[in-house]
Order: C-alpha cells, then sequence, then structure tokens
C-alpha cells in the first residue's frame, strides 16, 4: 500500500499525525491480541471439556439404551435458553444464564417409575450440549476478533508505520534539497549583485 503525499510541510505535518497515531494504537493491539488469543484457547478448552463430559454421560447410559425406545420424547422441551452478554477484550460474547425446561404431565402409575430419572438425565444432556454450543460460539465470536486484530496489527508493523516513516524520510529530504537550492541561490544572486556593484 503505497502512502499518498506532497512534497510539502502541510503533507509532512498530516503524515506525522498519522504516524503518532498508529504508534500509540499499536500496543494496545497487540495486548488485545495476546488477550484474545488467551481467551480463545480457554473458551476451546472448555467447550472439548464440554464435549468429552458430553460423551462420558451418554457412555454411561449406554447400558440402558434399550429403555430408551420405551421413553416418551415429547415429555420434556426446552422453552428457553436465557444467554447473556460478557465484553471480552472489547467483544461482546454470549453467556448461558439459564435453559427452561418445560416437561408434559404425564400418570406415575401408566409409565415406568424410571420415567423421572429419565427426565433429569435428558435435562442434563440438553444442558451440557447447549453448554457446549454456546463456548463454541464464544471461540469463534473470539477468534474471529482475535484474527482481525492480527491483520491491523501486521497493517500497523509491516505497511502502515514503514511506509510513514519512509515518506516522511523522503519529504524531509525534499524540502532539505530545496531549501539548500534556495541558499544556493540567494548566494548566486547575492555574489552577482556584488559584482555588478564592483564592477560599475
Amino acid at each position: 500500500m503505497a502512502i499518498k503525499f506532497q512534497y510539502n510541510k502541510t503533507s509532512l505535518q498530516q503524515i506525522n499525525k498519522q504516524l503518532k497515531v498508529r504508534e500509540r494504537a499499536l500496543p494496545t493491539l497487540k495486548n488485545k491480541e495476546a488477550a484474545l488469543r488467551v481467551e480463545v484457547k480457554k473458551a476451546k478448552t472448555t467447550a472439548e471439556e464440554y464435549d468429552e463430559k458430553l460423551k462420558h454421560q451418554l457412555q454411561s447410559y449406554q447400558h440402558v439404551i434399550e429403555l430408551w425406545g420405551e421413553f416418551d420424547n415429547d415429555l420434556v422441551a426446552i422453552d428457553d435458553v436465557v444467554l447473556s452478554v460478557k465484553k471480552i477484550a472489547g467483544v461482546k460474547t454470549p453467556i448461558l444464564d439459564d435453559v427452561i425446561f418445560s416437561v408434559k404431565e404425564f400418570s406415575l402409575f401408566n409409565n415406568p417409575a424410571w420415567y423421572l430419572d429419565g427426565i433429569t438425565i435428558i435435562k442434563e444432556l440438553a444442558q451440557i450440549a447447549i453448554e457446549r454450543e454456546v463456548f463454541n460460539q464464544k471461540m469463534q465470536l473470539l477468534d474471529h476478533a482475535r484474527r482481525k486484530t492480527t491483520q491491523k496489527v501486521n497493517l500497523y508493523e509491516k505497511v502502515q508505520i514503514p511506509g510513514f516513516e519512509d515518506a516522511i524520510r523522503k519529504i524531509k529530504r525534499y524540502l532539505e534539497d530545496e531549501e539548500n537550492l534556495s541558499k544556493a541561490a540567494q548566494k548566486i544572486v547575492k555574489t552577482r549583485i556584488q559584482e555588478m556593484e564592483e564592477n560599475a
């Protein structure tokens, strides 16, 4: 990306301002990137833990798999998933506050006694699966923000700051050369005037 500039003092001031803004912002962006990297790792680890927990729970109920054929799947439903928002390094992320279930009425006399345990198990598994999904969403949001921040850090560090520094160097050289030429021209004019006065 070429920095557009003119060879004058106004352009030099504008480029200096832009350079200072980026130099001040760069440490903050680097800190944000580091914080996001840590948070992405935490969210990923937590999501993986919920994955393992869900697998473990499903395996622990494997021995009663035949009974689930008798279970009425319409008994338990998820009415609402209550989420709140927490900002992490400037990124809004979801936090699971509550999962609201509804349980249809059923006859304890006409259904197996383990139905109550089945309802508890279904709620438990659904809760774990929803928490895992929330952490996956959180991880994706944080990772997206981290990638964008990394791009901005690279843009500032590798493109814009060196570009502005180069532009400032070129403008300063040009202005110095112009000043030197002006002084040289003044000396020549002064010398000629003196020579003309001496010859007159």
